[in-house]
């Protein structure tokens, strides 16, 4: 579908126009190619013209659609200032006057440069002076030689419009020669400027100093749409000048805006209507700042569609120096002035237009470095009274006691007068009725015999014309059952009403707002509407954020009503606010706070909670008073440990529950005090003979109340009045071993622990007896004897050690066990408590030697005389072979070859066959003296069957897994070969 305004006719409007252009006179092509476009409807025509005359096209000049061709240019013949002008049947634009140049470039002076000298810190300009030159050039400056060209930073600088080097603030490394190189960028000539020689001055240094901008770009811009615009600033100054950019109206740079040179250089491509304004470049350092502004701007006119008869008003504003003057052109040519018309410092007046006045209309500004345009297109339209395109409401719906408005906007040139009539009559002007000044008929408290039907009556000299519409009045909505303001507690539900009277045939659609934001129902598990044809609203689950106003909008076609009531919801209270922690004692700490939201329910108690950490989470802890009341907002907290650090919250409590704890406090340490807790548990006994070992349980560091922690151990014999103390300087320490050869075996000490730190000696636990260690046992186990297991096991049996033949019990054995020949230190022991033992991981056919000594507390006593004993030979080391099985529904018939032992073997005395199902079964064991057995198994499962040969030394080698698959319709068989991995299945059908 084709947009209509795009068919719309209209006179020509320039899209591109020629602008100032320098050509290579030898370029590939040998073609000059200069741009003109224009839309119109119809399309425009195109003439040229060069220094005031029009253009033949011949075999030098080309008219490509709107664009000029040049063929061979001359610089002689074809050099010049262009204008292109379109035409269509709506008149005449002609186009900005363009200079067309050839370029070239002449070399530099080889006069020598003066040498610069200059104080380390001060800024320099180096200029370039450029030689005379026609065409785009670009400037750059060579370092003492070097093949590449200087490199711009935030310090150095060159411009493109002076080419000169500025150097923000000289350094050491700046001293050398400097050379200024000029390229034409048309025709790619190059010239080299002579040395300018930099030199520091040694007499001093220069100080800091606020940027001074050097390079700026000018006040006020003329820019073309479509063109490119660069604007250059840089600064001098102490320390160097960072620099930035920015529009004065606040808004943002454009996104296709180029910033380079170290910010130096801020360039806009494609410049558009929207891109004009005011810039600003600002320059900053430690010592200040500086800022430059100008202002771009596109010159534009609007064209205008005009009713005749109306007033017309153009104005043309351009900025330059000097100041422009203006001319108005009309289709290209100057516009003659009517007496009617008036023109004033770019300002065009031309009241009541006539059909005469329309065509393709031009604002030339110019002074002496040029011209620009600006083009815009005037159609003076009269026409009879149209309601086409905006006829009267065809129907319009007010309910009784409402307000009307009828509009009547036809459209007529010039504008048509307005009068209403209902039926045949004409209405005048009443205390409910009002005809206003652009032809709304306006009626007010509207009663049921206002309905009916109204015409709109337009003329104007060109013609009348009406448009008809009908009033129904219809019964005002009203919310017969509203919703009423309630409270309600956290947790509950509620229904808020909303039912109306009124036209059913208007269909009424309800809707909720809650604090000023309506209620989107999709999005909100809290809200649902219900009620069938009424609006009432249901809160589920009320949470405090939902306390607030309720508004129950009702919309018809015709009107809105609405009603509203307030939910207070009653809660826990918030968290209380602002908690200080002020005196503190080695048990005592003053709190202070302010209370937080009550949430429609008064605090009716605060209860304090600690944190320490020692402690398993937050604690509630006791204060005074015990029951802190809502109306008190301070407590001490007491029963605090000394020397510990704490952390405090407030929690308050109404009727509805329990709300959320306050911040914690600052961690703060209650003081050091002499320590309250005696040890634990004391109690000892053990050691070697001639030691008393006292035991308790150590003081858990939030109980030690200070620095410096440790135990006071005292013990004494039994019966005696002195005490022996001795001082533990840890407070992890929890044994304390007394060492004196002639403390007898088991005397008994009475002992007690006590407890200090750096503030003084705490308390001592109750006195309890502890036995001295006892001393080992003197005598061996009697009545040693053996009897050998198998190859690598021999039990060993003895007579325990009587109680009277120790001075105190026996609490286990050590058997010592060690090859004949070896020594006894290289034995291997096993303990046990009892007085038999199994000696396992032994070599079969070898002498061992066996002793057994006893054991307490003290240590171990002597051992008993070695006792020989020789393990038996090894268990056959050949597994069973040639194994074949036959399975019949749930039996399997097993049969092997019989195995022989080697001369170094015991003998078989029969086989062991374990099967279970699949891997992870149960295993089962089943003894024969035989080579075959016949297992029952139920059917339906995979086994795995290995089989062992049985001798005095033990098990032999395994005939490893036999698998039997599941067949519970098949007989099987199948052979095992000794040798590895070969299994033969044979299968039969029964």
């Amino acid at each position: 579908m084709t947009c209509p305004c795009a068919l719309a006719r209209h006179g020509p409007v320039f899209t591109q126009e020629p602008s100032d252009s320098v050509f290579p006179l030898r370029s590939e092509d040998n073609k000059v190619f200069i741009n003109c476009k224009a839309k119109g409807n119809p399309v425009p025509h195109y003439k040229w013209k060069v220094d005031g005359g029009y253009i033949d096209m011949d075999l030098n000049y080309n008219l490509v659609e709107g664009n000029l061709l040049i063929n061979h240019p001359h610089a002689t013949h074809h050099g010049g200032v262009y204008q292109c002008i379109a035409t269509n049947v709506f008149g005449t634009i002609v186009s900005r006057e363009a200079k067309v140049q050839f370029a070239y470039l002449q070399n530099f002076s080889r006069k020598s440069r003066n040498t610069v000298s200059v104080r380390e810190g001060q800024a320099v300009v180096l200029l370039c002076g450029p030689p005379p030159h026609n065409g785009e050039i670009k400037y750059s400056w060579v370092f003492n030689g070097r093949p590449s060209f200087l490199l711009q930073d935030t310090r150095r600088f060159v411009s493109q419009r002076t080419g000169n080097l500025y150097i923000a603030k000289v350094e050491a490394s700046d001293v050398g020669n400097y050379t200024c190189v000029v390229r034409n960028m048309m025709t790619n000539a190059t010239a080299y400027s002579s040395p300018t020689p930099v030199v520091l001055r040694r007499d001093a240094v220069m100080g800091e100093y606020e940027p001074k901008i050097e390079v700026q770009f000018p006040e006020s811009l003329h820019v073309t749409k479509g063109s490119s615009v660069k604007l250059e600033c840089f600064a001098l100054g102490n320390p160097v000048p960072s620099i930035t950019w920015r529009r004065t109206d606040g808004n943002p740079l454009p996104g296709k805006i180029k910033i380079n040179h170290s910010n130096g250089v801020l360039e806009i491509p494609y410049f558009r209507p929207e891109d004009a304004g005011v810039y600003e470049c600002v320059a900053e350092n430690s010592r200040g700042k500086n800022v430059a502004k100008g202002q771009l701007w596109v010159q534009t006119l609007k064209d205008v569609h005009m009713a005749i008869e109306a007033n017309l008003q153009w104005e043309c504003k351009a900025s330059g120096k000097p100041k422009p003057v203006y001319r108005w052109l009309k289709n290209g040519e100057p516009l003659v002035l009517e007496v009617r018309m008036a023109k004033h410092c770019g300002r065009l007046a031309v009241p009541r237009i006539n059909l005469l006045d329309s065509g393709m209309y031009q604002c030339l500004a110019e002074n002496e470095h040029g011209a620009i345009y600006a083009s815009a297109e005037l159609k003076v339209v009269a026409s009879s009274p149209d309601f086409s395109s905006s006829p009267v409401k065809k129907s319009m719906l007010i309910q009784r006691g409402g307000e009307v408005i009828m509009e009547c906007r036809p459209h007529a040139s010039p504008r048509a007068s307005i009068s209403w009539r209902r039926g045949g009559e004409f209405l005048k002007d009443s205390t409910r009725r009002t005809i206003m000044g652009d032809g709304t008929l306006r009626i007010s408290n509207i009663s049921e015999s206002d309905g009916g039907r109204y015409t709109c009556v337009a003329r104007n000299p060109f013609g009348t014309s009406s448009s008809t519409g009908t009033l129904v009045v219809k019964e005002p909505t009203k919310i017969t059952v509203p919703p009423l303001s309630v409270d309600a507690t956290v947790g509950e539900s509620i229904v808020l009403p909303c039912e109306v009277s009124g036209d059913s045939s208007l269909g009424p659609t309800f809707k909720w707002f809650f604090n000023g934001k309506l209620i989107d129902f999709n999005r909100q598990d809290h809200f649902e509407m219900i009620g069938g044809s009424a609006g009432d609203l249901m809160v589920r689950n009320i949470q405090l954020k939902h306390s607030g106003k309720y508004v129950c909008m009702v919309h018809t076609v015709v009107d809105s009503v609405s009603a509203a009531a307030h939910l207070i919801v009653r809660g826990p209270p918030g968290a209380p606010e602002g908690l200080i922690v002020g005196e503190i004692t080695d048990s005592t700490a003053q709190l202070s706070w302010e209370s937080g939201p009550d949430h429609h329910s008064p605090v009716i108690t605060y209860s304090i909670q600690a944190r320490t950490p020692f402690s398993i989470g937050w604690q509630a802890v006791r204060t005074v008073p015990d029951s802190v009341p809502g109306q008190m907002f301070h407590a001490t907290v007491i029963d605090l440990n000394p020397w510990v650090d704490y952390e405090f919250r407030v929690v308050a409590s109404n009727n509805v529950g329990v709300g959320e704890p306050s911040m914690q406090s600052k961690q703060i340490r209650t003081k050091a005090a002499v320590p309250e807790v005696a040890p634990g548990n004391v109690s000892g006994g053990g050691g070697r003979r001639g030691e008393l070992v006292i035991q308790w349980e150590p003081i858990p560091e939030e109980l030690q109340s200070g620095e410096e922690f440790g135990y006071v151990v005292a013990f004494r014999p039994l019966g005696t009045s002195t005490w022996k103390q001795t001082v533990l300087a840890s407070p992890d320490a929890s044994r304390y071993t007394f060492r004196n050869d002639s403390v007898p075996p088991l005397s008994q000490f009475e002992v007690k622990v006590g407890v200090y730190n750096n503030k003084g000696e705490g308390p001592s636990s109750h006195v309890v007896v502890v036995y001295s260690a006892e001393e080992e046992p003197s005598e061996p186990p009697s009545r040693v004897w053996t009897r050998t297991l198998s190859a690598s096991e021999i039990e060993v049996y003895w007579e325990p050690i009587t109680q009277t033949a120790s001075s105190w019990k026996i609490i286990g054995y050590e058997v010592l066990c060690w090859e004949e020949g070896m020594q006894e230190s290289d034995a291997e022991m096993v303990r046990v408590t009892d007085t038999a033992a199994i000696l396992s991981g032994l070599k079969g056919s070898t002498v061992y030697l066996i002793s057994v000594r006893a054991q307490n507390s003290a240590g171990a006593g002597p051992s008993s005389p070695a006792v020989n004993v020789t393990t038996k030979k090894p268990p056959p080391s050949q597994p069973p072979g040639n194994i074949e099985w036959n399975l019949t529904n749930s039996k399997i018939f097993l049969s092997w070859e019989h195995v022989k032992a080697m001369g170094n073997e015991s003998e078989v005395t029969g086989y062991k066959v374990l099967y279970r199902q699949n891997w992870l079964g149960k295993t089962s064991v089943v003894e024969t003296n035989r080579t075959s057995m016949a297992l029952q198994v139920p059917s339906g499962e995979d086994y795995l069957i290995e089989i062992k040969a049985l001798s005095d030394g033990g098990d032999g080698s395994s005939s490893g897994p036999i698998r039997i698959p599941k067949m519970s319709s098949l007989n099987s068989n199948g052979h095992f070969s000794s040798a590895p991995c070969k299994i033969y299945l044979n299968m039969y059908c029964l």
